[in-house]
Parts: C-alpha cells; sequence; structure tokens
C-alpha cells in the first residue's frame, strides 16, 4: 500500500477550518492540541494519528471518517445513504447522538453485506455442477443403510414433503 502524501491531509484541515470560519487557535483549543502542532499539521510537517484526527474532526464538526479517508488511513467508501443523511440533519438531536446513531446504523449495514456475501458464497458454491465419474457412465446406486444427514438436507424440501411422501410409499 503507498503511503499518502502527508500535505494532503494538511491541506484538507486547513481547507475545512477556513470553510467553517475557526481561526487555527480556535480549532487547536477544541481538538485538545497545540496551536504549533495543528500549524505544522496543515503545512504537511507531521502526520497526525487516528485519535488526533478524531479530535480535529470533532473540532471541525465533520465526520472523522472523512479525514481518514483523506489521509489514507481507511479506503473510500460508497455514498452516504438518505437515512445518513437524515440524522445529520436532524437539529433536534446532539452531534454525539447523530454520530451514535450513525455508528449503529453502518454497522447494521456491515453486518449485512457480510452476511449477503457469505450467503453468495454458499449460493455460488451449491450452483456448481458436480463432477461426472469417468467414462460419462452413471453410477449404480449404492444400497447403505441410512444417508447422511448432508446427502438429506440437500435434497429434502424445506416443508417436509419429501418426508410424508417416503413414508406413503413405504
Amino acid at each position: 500500500m503507498a503511503l499518502p502524501k502527508v500535505g494532503s491531509i494538511g491541506e484538507y484541515i486547513r481547507e475545512q477550518r477556513t470553510q467553517a470560519k475557526i481561526s487555527l487557535r480556535q480549532l487547536a483549543q477544541a481538538a485538545g492540541v497545540s496551536n504549533p502542532y495543528l500549524s505544522q499539521i496543515e503545512r504537511g510537517l507531521r502526520k497526525p494519528s487516528a485519535e488526533i484526527l478524531n479530535q480535529i474532526a470533532k473540532g471541525l464538526r465533520i465526520s472523522a471518517h472523512a479525514l481518514y479517508v483523506q489521509a489514507g488511513l481507511i479506503e473510500e467508501r460508497e455514498p452516504d445513504s438518505d437515512v445518513v443523511n437524515a440524522i445529520r440533519a436532524d437539529q433536534f438531536i446532539t452531534e454525539r447522538q447523530r454520530q451514535v446513531l450513525i455508528d449503529i446504523y453502518e454497522s447494521f449495514r456491515r453486518e449485512n453485506r457480510m452476511a449477503s456475501a457469505a450467503g453468495d458464497a454458499q449460493t455460488s458454491q451449491k450452483a456448481q455442477p458436480r463432477p461426472e465419474p469417468a467414462g460419462g457412465a452413471e453410477e449404480p446406486p449404492r444400497n447403505d443403510a441410512a444417508a447422511p444427514e448432508s446427502v438429506t438436507a440437500d435434497t429434502e424440501p424445506p416443508d417436509g414433503n419429501a418426508t410424508r411422501e417416503k413414508s406413503k410409499e413405504g
């Protein structure tokens, strides 16, 4: 992984600070860092840690995620959903409450994406054709006393009709 340009995060912080019309001293105080240290970050002389970026984000009242992406600590993600935008726009909750709601919502989305990816992987494994026996002829059926559970579970429909039909036959 290539290291990000150290100056780019500083430039981004300075740009966000000037757009918010916050002085260097005000941001340093809000973020809990010294004026010289923040100045060095903005000029590209220092690379801030994730914790310092988090404090700066709070001071700027922007998403810490945006700073992490800019600093190269995490990869860019898909655009915010309407839910996240609605949470950010709500004037009746505090910044802390907004962040907690967004974190919870994003954790649900991550969980669902991982479950979906795992389900897709299982589906694609089941969809793969079974190899044919050598010679192209079907193998004769085995006369085992009981089929393993994994075989019957895969071949039986979820409503259990196959079990009832077997009991009617026998």
